[in-house]
């Protein structure tokens, strides 16, 4: 039976989160140039190229290839009413009970419990498709994912942090495993005759 390789990358800063705000359907803040070189040839050929429908998304993927298709189970969890809203400035008592309680959605928009479904349904669906998936989505998605992976409760979903461009690294092979990779190039140090 062969593998199915996810990586889960998630999209580049954009100006609201550099605010402390959730975010909207909004462009992102970067070095388009220096990140498509140092992005460049990052995963070989063959894979899939798949992303979220937002603008984020979408950008990011452009770093991998020109060939993103958009896939909507990977679209960022429906903040309703918070969207594009400071964090800080949030009524305590709704933000308080969005974060202890996963079935809640005071915002008018998705729970964690709902997003976390429609994650695992996604991957479920993976289970028979082969090959490499690159896959540029956003915190919440990949936080659902490896809750699904790791089979951890939602409680856990908060205390998982996913940087802008992380790549998270998923695997299935009759069971779906979480892979920790180093890349050697960055992390075998230097011989001092050598620079």
């Amino acid at each position: 039976m062969l593998a199915t390789r996810l990586t889960l990358i998630c999209h580049a800063v954009t100006p609201l989160q550099k605010q402390g705000r959730f975010c909207d359907d909004e462009a992102v803040v970067m070095d388009w140039q220096g990140a498509a070189l140092s992005l460049a040839g990052r995963y070989k050929k063959p894979h899939r190229l798949l992303c979220a429908p937002e603008v984020r998304a979408h950008q990011t993927a452009q770093l991998f290839g020109a060939d993103a298709v958009v896939e909507d189970a990977l679209r960022d969890g429906d903040v309703g009413q918070w969207k594009g809203q400071q964090i800080a400035q949030l009524e305590s008592d709704l933000l308080g009970a969005w974060l202890a309680d996963s079935s809640s959605a005071p915002h008018g928009g998705e729970s964690v419990d709902q997003l976390c479904a429609r994650v695992g349904q996604w991957m479920t669906s993976l289970e028979s498709q082969p090959g490499h998936i690159v896959a540029i989505t956003h915190p919440f998605v990949i936080r659902a994912a490896v809750l699904h992976v790791m089979q951890f409760p939602v409680s856990m979903f908060y205390r998982i942090d996913v940087e802008p461009l992380s790549a998270t690294e998923l695997r299935f092979n009759t069971v779906w495993r979480l892979r920790l990779e180093t890349d050697m190039a960055k992390s075998t140090p230097r011989n001092e005759s050598n620079p």
